[in-house]
């Protein structure tokens, strides 16, 4: 059998997926089940535990196909880009009317009524996904009755021009592996959000990044929007002499001189990999 990576394939010895019957071994084969987060954001774990590893964070509205249960944990496949892992079965309901809106700024508020003073009952993040039912002045009202600024959100299939200019906004937000909003986010979660506010698909880890996007361009060639890779690293280039990216060293999403950048980075052991194109 062709080794298939667990990062994106449900399966573990116990149980997996019905369509990898004959690509994997497991004890049982599952069809699995649609369910939806409904927590702000959930983070989606290595094993499950409270304790353990973030993997990656899942977002409001986003669908998940949960194929076990255990002691409150769900494992599952994100439909989004197809990680596999655990979440907190509380954070996950069936699945109810099909978005529309998504959240296009980094945070957003949820109000119970159209007015700005009253206290909101969520903060959502970028990328989070919402069935707009009507609107009410200024506010977007959700099928659940939240009130949202109308300016914070665009319809599902909105396309940005500039993905850049999205990953942009993210600057100074706090470091945090394995995190896809402002409150934290990491490399690869930088340039996943900001090429899904782009509509274009985009994995989740930076090694899968670099094998599945772009095409190579040698480092003369750098512009805006081209992606440098380090084993375990991604970054995004401004212009041709300053990249964006969430990194350890600054401990938050920053803006580096490239060539200073790519010195530093070389003296701690790590060289460029490739650059890429999307």
């Amino acid at each position: 059998m062709v080794a298939l990576d667990p990062r994106i394939h449900p399966f573990r010895p116990e149980i997996a997926a019905n369509f990898l019957q004959g690509q994997v071994e497991a004890k049982r084969f599952v069809e699995g089940t649609r369910h939806q987060v409904v927590e702000t954001s959930t983070p989606l774990r290595r094993r499950p535990s409270f304790d353990a590893g973030l993997n990656t964070e899942v977002l409001f509205g986003e669908i998940v196909t949960v194929y076990d249960i255990e002691d409150g944990w769900a494992w599952g496949q994100l439909e989004t880009d197809g990680y596999v892992g655990w979440i907190a079965a509380a954070a996950l309901s069936a699945p109810g009317p099909a978005a529309t809106h998504k959240v296009s700024v980094p945070r957003t508020f949820a109000f119970p009524a159209p007015d700005v003073k009253r206290p909101p009952l969520a903060a959502l993040p970028m990328g989070a996904r919402l069935t707009i039912a009507s609107q009410d002045e200024r506010f977007a009202v959700t099928e659940s009755g939240w009130h949202i600024p109308e300016v914070h959100l665009a319809p599902l299939k909105a396309r940005r021009s500039d993905y850049v200019a999205t990953a942009e906004q993210f600057l100074n937000a706090p470091y945090l592996w394995g995190g896809k909003t402002s409150l934290g986010i990491d490399c690869s979660g930088l340039v996943q959000v900001a090429l899904h506010a782009a509509g274009l698909a985009c994995p989740r880890d930076s090694d899968m990044q670099e094998l599945a996007l772009g095409k190579p361009i040698a480092a003369s060639e750098i512009r805006r929007g081209d992606l440098l890779f380090w084993k375990g690293h991604v970054a995004i280039a401004r212009d041709a002499e300053t990249l964006l990216h969430a990194n350890a060293y600054h401990m938050a999403v920053a803006t580096e001189d490239m060539e200073s950048a790519l010195n530093r980075i070389k003296a701690m052991g790590s060289e460029v990999t490739s650059i890429k194109r999307v």
